[in-house]
């Protein structure tokens, strides 16, 4: 599908963020080659996108002929226009208002789902994860994949090198304007770097086994908001660990081990 199509897709339906679309299609199709050349997803395979916003995403695999369950927030799934794509696509919306605990996903039986997309989503996470994750690993089937996209937190163009703010003392992490002035869902909390990524998902599960860990260039140009210099651009091409993204694939290779971390205060 190309970008004048699903575009002209959700306009029938009654519309979407269309500037949201274009920033973000150039990821889905990367993203979607990146998994499919790892392995090949089944023929109507199940799919649970987590934080699917207005479809964009899950529209790829469902007009593949994927069973794609679409999950996020109601500030997006009760929307007029999202629910008439969804109607359109064959997606099953999973609508939840705390996706700590998804209850959405309660009705889901074992073991259902082939592939979960949790694209864009973990820096964004501020509420402890376990619980998320026991309902996650309990939908996905054995032999399962769970794909993560993320920023990473050495690129050369990220908060980690900024000289400026270091030397006036105005600490690291999101900035003190960013959370006063924008939504909760806006901020990047938390940026990981590969290793870290590939820990958080060893320290949850035994069965969780990590099969491809990548840095992978910008998607398209001006995806990261910050426009590269020479410098890192030369810094980008040379060093893998310094670009900008993160391309990460779990697999559940059996369920004897379970979701093994307690919370506790």
């Amino acid at each position: 599908m190309q970008l004048d199509e699903l575009e002209s897709l959700f306009t029938q339906a009654g519309g979407t963020d269309l500037a949201y679309l274009r920033h973000h299609w150039r990821r889905y199709c990367q993203t979607k080659r990146e998994l499919e050349s790892s392995r090949p997803l089944p023929v109507e395979a199940k799919i649970l996108d987590v934080g699917a916003h207005w479809l964009h995403q899950a529209a790829l695999y469902a007009v593949d002929g994927h069973k794609v369950h679409a999950l996020d927030l109601p500030l997006t799934l009760t929307l007029p226009q999202v629910e008439a794509a969804a109607h359109k696509l064959g997606i099953t919306l999973l609508c939840n208002s705390d996706l700590e605990r998804i209850p959405s996903l309660s009705t889901v039986p074992d073991d259902s789902f082939d592939l979960v997309l949790f694209a864009e989503i973990l820096e964004h996470i501020t509420f402890n994860p376990v619980q998320m994750w026991r309902e996650i690993y309990r939908v996905t089937k054995p032999g399962g994949r769970i794909v993560v996209t993320t920023p990473n937190y050495y690129a050369a163009r990220g908060r980690l090198w900024t000289a400026r703010r270091f030397l006036a003392r105005l600490g690291g992490g999101i900035e003190v304007h960013e959370i006063l002035g924008l939504h909760t869902h806006g901020h990047h909390w938390k940026e990981y770097s590969l290793r870290e990524v590939i820990k958080y998902f060893t320290l949850l599960s035994a069965d969780f086994n990590c099969i491809k860990a990548k840095c992978v260039h910008e998607y398209n140009p001006g995806y990261v908001g910050t426009a590269p210099t020479p410098v890192t651009r030369l810094l980008e091409n040379t060093f893998a660990l310094l670009r900008p993204c993160l391309h990460v694939e779990i697999c559940v290779e059996g369920k004897s081990g379970g979701i093994r971390v307690e919370p506790h205060w």
